[in-house]
C-alpha cells in the first residue's frame, strides 16, 4: 500500500512539473507596455518593435535596462547604431559578430607584437639605445620623451626627511 501512495505521488509531482514547464511563455511587452524610459532609449526600434521575437525584445531591454550607467559617448553611440542593427538579420549580426571578434584578436597579437619588440629594444645596452635615439630609429615614444624631460638630478640622502624606519635603523 506504501508502494503504491508513493508511486503515486510521485507520478504527480513529475506530471505537475512537466506541465509547469511547457507552461506559457512570459509575453514579451509590445512597444505601448514599455515605460516612458523603456521607449525613449529604445526609440530607433520603434517601428520595428512588435515584430520582434520574444529574444531579441529581451536582449534590447537588457540595453535599455544598463543605458542609464553608461557614459554619454557610450550612449550616444548605442542609439546611433541600433536602427542599423536591428536591421540585420540573424545571419549579418552573426557575421558581424565573428568579423569584430577576430579584429578584437589581431588588436591582441598586435598588442603582444608591438609589446615583444619594446622589450626587445629595452634589452639592449644604453649606449646602443642612444646612437638609435641620435639616429631618429629610436621608438616615437623614446624620441619624444628624451626631447621632454630633463634629467632629473640626483637627490642626496640628507635632502631627504628621515623617516621612522630609518631613524630607527639608525640608533640601533
Amino acid at each position: 500500500m506504501a508502494k503504491a501512495l508513493l508511486a503515486i505521488a510521485l507520478s504527480l509531482i513529475f506530471a505537475s512539473s512537466s506541465v509547469l514547464a511547457a507552461g506559457p511563455k512570459k509575453k514579451q511587452p509590445s512597444w505601448d507596455e514599455l515605460s516612458r524610459e523603456q521607449q525613449q532609449v529604445l526609440a530607433p526600434l520603434a517601428p520595428d518593435w512588435n515584430n520582434f521575437s520574444a529574444r531579441r525584445k529581451r536582449k534590447w531591454l537588457g540595453i535599455a535596462e544598463r543605458y542609464p550607467v553608461m557614459e554619454p559617448l557610450e550612449q550616444a553611440k548605442v542609439q546611433r547604431k541600433m536602427r542599423p542593427w536591428s536591421k540585420l538579420t540573424p545571419e549579418q549580426r552573426r557575421a558581424a559578430r565573428k568579423r569584430f571578434k577576430k579584429l578584437q584578436e589581431l588588436a591582441t597579437q598586435k598588442q603582444q607584437s608591438l609589446s615583444e619588440k619594446w622589450e626587445e629594444y629595452r634589452r639592449i645596452p644604453e649606449a646602443e639605445r642612444k646612437q638609435f635615439e641620435a639616429a631618429g630609429k629610436a621608438p616615437k615614444k623614446v624620441r619624444e620623451s628624451s626631447k621632454r624631460r630633463p634629467k632629473k638630478k640626483a637627490r642626496t640622502r640628507a635632502s631627504a626627511p628621515p623617516t621612522s624606519a630609518s631613524t630607527s635603523a639608525t640608533t640601533e
